[in-house]
């Protein structure tokens, strides 16, 4: 039936396959690395192999000279302006596109060679002589800070980027138990699919860029700026993309290159990356270390909680000032807590740069939080469950402000908890641990709870809906996917209110020429802030449809509903119809139409949310850690997400299950990891630990479902939730195994070494 602004429940809220996949699945996709272009070149770039240096002298010479070769740039000859600072960061600490007199960290872009073939454009590169002169270099964003620590920017005069003030105030005076760790949330790689890469082709107007990212329109913006060119000249085009995961919302120097590069030579130039070169080049995530204290009543009523944090940047601020900003505010989780005093530091070290990794700094909130929470109701002898009860935010707290500065839309945090604890069996889990604690056999049971708040949909978006005369609908979306089936459900949104099959929808998304703006998809908010432009779009053309249509069958246009499949009718009349073809027809001749409307069946919207929206659930992992050799197996990972409402429950779930592999990847397998020279020695899939399929669990999900008020969709940001939920759950239920042992923290990730070494710790009697 229709509802009462005339939309029909038609697919929309269904779980419908994804309708991207068909082709994907038998290679007929079209991704960076397939497209061809006539007469195009082929690039490679020459990169440092040291992580901190002065740049002395460049030959290139022999390069140049060198079968096949069209070009060799250094920066001097591209003249190309550098990347300008991210939000918060200074503007003293800017990168370059190609190493200037500096290089910072290892495998940073310093010469491009651009050849008729790849292998031609990789041999010349080898020719290129780069006289490095050493500098003293920095890893550990701890000792960045200490006095007499090389700089990475001399005239800065300091490693630091950005920092903000701590709280005068002790906030846990009221405590009676307070308790007091420092964890590290270690570097992690984005490790997509398909590597970086990028294809560009001089135009008329200027130039066009092919490349896998998430904001084309931000992609366009910073390529003009350092192009020099007019934002119009620069035209971005994404293709598809195998996996994003925050770290392909920027676009990357190298890309950059490759544009300047094509114009110089007035013909295309194609670039693909080595999986070497996207581990050390892609920005990597996380790299907080954290010093946590968490202060409660003796009953376990939370009273306050202080974080000190330092933020590894790695090379270049860029984007990573955001993240612990966000970490601060998500700080205090799910708990009412009074009192909260967060302060950070970030500062520039000589690796990778660092940015946005699925989650963004709200993944290191949780984790802090419900560590600490776990090791509060074992200081208290609390069940981790209990604990979290007497704390949650009630929900008739809603709309609630944290003393954190975030305001919560909408929550049902202890309803989350119970439906996960009920699905897990956790009353039973509890006795089997006792069991297998009191026999004292080598396989230990652990579980981890974590219960969780994020925040997600920022942002302004664009979204159109035109009526085509053939009846089709064509609309536009500012957003731009990467795998998440987003034309699927965009197809679903338009037949759901125009009552249109899905099939009779294109979607336009993804080149700057066709959209006229739009920030991108990341931070969890495609559905709720560009499904809102796009649902609004849709329903302006309903309403101008059912105008048109009440004028064309003499009929009110109140009277005037949706007829699935058939196009719009009057109530109560069968006959009296009109299909969306016949309406575009009409509404492109002025001569049919009603005083005053305006031709065309179309409309466009921009939808800016009024403030984020806070998805949230619980979680608990089940692992069993073997005692003798510190493995630790998941065998079980249990899930209540809340991500209000859900437009398709196929792609949610989705969407949950690669969030859990990340968050379980985090916690015991994966960290990019630097010796004390810079060298990367994580920089391959043979030592870059990621699991597989076969190290997972089959996962065990369910939803509830809370709309956010704050978007006509009710709905959350649902992307990131799985990985925030899932490391700390983990990560207590590896710690929850072998704490009987007398182990109270093990480091992420928990490595058989780790864990064994914090168990030999805990029998001698040594800190853990």
């Amino acid at each position: 039936m229709p509802g009462a602004d005339g939309s029909v429940n038609g697919e929309y809220g269904k779980a419908v396959r994804r309708r991207e996949d068909p082709p994907l699945i038998k290679g007929e996709g079209t991704y960076t690395d397939d497209l061809r272009l006539p007469e195009e070149a082929h690039a490679a770039f020459v990169r440092s192999e040291v992580a901190h240096g002065r740049i002395a002298s460049i030959d290139t010479d022999a390069a140049s000279a060198a079968p096949g070769v069209a070009g060799v740039y250094t920066a001097a000859d591209l003249d190309l302006q550098p990347f300008g600072p991210g939000p918060m960061a200074p503007d003293d600490m800017l990168r370059e596109v190609l190493a200037t007199d500096t290089v910072r960290f290892q495998g940073e872009a310093i010469v491009l060679v651009v050849a008729e073939t790849r292998e031609q454009a990789v041999d010349a590169a080898e020719l290129v002589e780069v006289d490095i002169e050493p500098l003293e270099i920095v890893v550990d964003p701890e000792g960045a800070l200490a006095d007499g620590a090389t700089l990475l920017f001399p005239d800065k005069g300091t490693n630091l980027a950005f920092a903000t003030e701590p709280k005068d105030t002790d906030v846990l005076t009221e405590a009676d138990v307070v308790v007091r760790s420092r964890f590290v949330n270690q570097r992690l790689a984005a490790v997509p699919m398909e590597p970086a890469a990028a294809v560009a082709a001089p135009e008329e107007a200027g130039v066009r860029l092919w490349i896998p990212c998430q904001a084309p329109h931000t992609a366009r913006d910073v390529a003009a700026a350092s192009l020099g060119l007019e934002k119009d000249a620069v035209r971005v085009t994404i293709p598809n993309v195998g996996g994003g995961f925050g770290a392909r919302i920027p676009p990357y120097p190298e890309q950059i290159a490759i544009a300047a590069a094509a114009l110089r030579l007035k013909r295309p130039v194609r670039y693909v990356e080595s999986r070497w070169e996207t581990m050390i080049a892609m920005q990597h995530g996380r790299a907080q270390v954290q010093d946590v204290e968490l202060g409660a009543k003796s009953d376990g009523t939370l009273v306050g909680i202080k974080v000190r944090v330092i933020a590894d940047c790695g090379a270049y601020p860029g984007d990573a000032v955001l993240m612990p900003f966000l970490t601060g505010q998500m700080a205090s989780g799910v708990y009412r807590v009074p009192r909260v005093d967060f302060a950070y530091r970030a500062v520039v070290t000589n690796t990778t740069p660092i940015g946005a990794y699925r989650g963004a700094g709200r993944p290191e909130a949780t984790a802090l939080i419900e560590r600490a929470m776990d090791q509060l109701a074992a200081r208290l002898d609390l069940d981790p469950a209990e604990l979290r009860r007497r704390n949650f935010i009630p929900p008739d707290d809603f709309p609630h402000q944290t003393v954190a500065g975030a305001r919560y839309d909408s929550g049902e945090y202890a309803q989350a908890l119970e439906r996960v604890l009920a699905a897990a069996g956790y009353d039973d889990l509890r006795a089997e641990q006792a069991r297998r604690r009191q026999n004292g056999g080598v396989r230990q049971l652990g579980i981890g709870l974590c219960t969780y708040v994020e925040l997600t949909g920022l942002g302004v978006e664009v979204g159109t809906c035109t009526v085509n005369e053939d009846g089709t609908v064509t609309v536009k979306t500012g957003t731009s996917p990467q795998g998440q089936g987003h034309e699927t459900t965009w197809a679903q949104l338009v037949s759901w209110t125009l009552g249109v099959p899905m099939a009779d929808v294109r979607i336009v998304h993804s080149d700057t020429a066709h959209v006229p703006r739009g920030m991108g998809t990341m931070g969890s908010r495609t559905l709720q802030v560009g499904g809102s432009a796009m649902i609004n779009a849709t329903r302006e053309v309903l309403s101008k449809g059912r105008e048109l249509a009440g004028h064309l069958l003499e009929a009110s246009a109140d009277d005037v509903q949706v007829v699935p499949g058939q196009g719009l009718g009057v109530a109560g009349t069968p006959s009296a119809t009109i299909s969306w073809a016949d309406l575009a027809k009409a509404a492109a001749d002025p001569s049919r139409l009603p005083e005053g409307m305006e031709p065309g069946l179309d409309a466009i919207n921009d939808f800016e949310t009024p403030d984020s929206s806070y998805p949230f659930g619980a979680h608990v992992a089940v692992v069993e850690v073997d005692t003798e050799t510190g493995m630790a197996d998941l065998v079980r990972h249990v899930t209540v997400d809340d991500s209000g409402k859900i437009a398709n429950p196929l792609l949610a779930e989705g969407q949950i299950h690669g969030g859990i592999a990340q968050g379980v990847a985090q916690a015991l397998y994966e960290e990019m990891a630097y010796d004390e020279d810079g060298n990367c020695l994580t920089g391959s899939l043979t030592s870059y630990a990621m699991p597989t399929a076969a190290e997972l669990p089959n996962f065990e999900t369910a939803r509830t479902e809370t709309p956010s008020p704050l978007n006509p969709l009710g709905a959350k940001g649902i992307g990131e939730s799985g990985a925030i939920g899932a490391t700390p759950a983990v990560w207590n239920a590896v710690v929850d195994a072998i704490s009987h042992l007398g182990v109270d923290n093990v480091d992420m990730p928990a490595t058989p070494q780790r864990v064994w070494l914090a168990i030999q710790a805990a029998k001698e009697g040594a800190p853990a």
